[in-house]
């Protein structure tokens, strides 16, 4: 019997593994600029970091039509495909991490609000995409806070809620493994910050992902601690 508290980890990428909230909000400023559409603050740009890109233009503009949802999108991603330059990194240490999860037996995936050419993009930048076992974007399922993500990973690996931890930076993860009947943990460095993903019930909160290891093999399911 394995003595690892979970089989399964998920991640979430954008603010999570990957500081690229500065890339997205210039992408979202871009798009507005081109489609001609109502400025929005910074605040509320990256409040909806995290959501699938139909969901996150719902978000910023109730009740559009789908001509000017289909025109924004467009716009996106040609900015985060092809026009922007702004810097996005890995946080220090994430090559390491998930190299070093893997190699004590954890089954690792990600589930994010980011489209499919976006994710295969980065995950070919940064050459992590080996480590995954399974990975699900916002635009081949349902967006977060539904469950479909999370479910379908766990019915591809064959594995239950109960052996999975989704561990991500925003309420729509935390949202996202509540619906599923998954433990999740808050990494606090990333959009909506502690206090926001403490109402959720994670199992831990992090300001540090590297001390992930160390919690998992000292701390277990069910106890609520800050790694600092």
């Amino acid at each position: 019997m394995s003595s690892r508290p979970y089989q399964l980890l998920v991640f979430d990428w954008d603010g999570t593994l990957m500081d690229s909230a500065a890339r997205i909000v210039s992408c979202l400023r871009g798009a507005i600029a081109d489609t001609g559409a109502e400025d929005r603050d910074e605040h509320a740009l990256r409040d909806i970091i995290g959501l699938g890109l139909e969901e996150a233009i719902e978000a910023l503009y109730p009740g559009s039509d789908a001509g000017f949802v289909h025109d924004f999108r467009a716009a996106y991603r040609v900015h985060f495909l092809e026009r922007d330059t702004t810097p996005s990194g890995l946080f220090p240490g994430m090559a390491e991490l998930l190299a070093d999860l893997e190699s004590a037996g954890y089954w690792l995936a990600v589930a994010t609000g980011k489209s499919r050419p976006g994710l295969d993009r980065v995950l070919e930048e940064t050459g992590l995409g080996r480590h995954f076992l399974a990975t699900r974007c916002a635009d081949e399922t349902f967006s977060k806070p539904h469950p479909a993500m999370l479910n379908e990973i766990m019915d591809e690996l064959g594995l239950m809620p109960a052996d999975t931890l989704m561990i991500g930076d925003s309420e729509y993860d935390m949202l996202m493994a509540s619906n599923a009947g998954t433990d999740r943990l808050g990494v606090t460095y990333g959009v909506h910050g502690g206090n926001r993903l403490a109402r959720h019930a994670p199992v831990a909160l992090m300001d540090d992902l590297r001390h992930l290891p160390q919690w998992l093999s000292g701390s277990g399911k069910g106890e609520l601690g800050s790694a600092k």
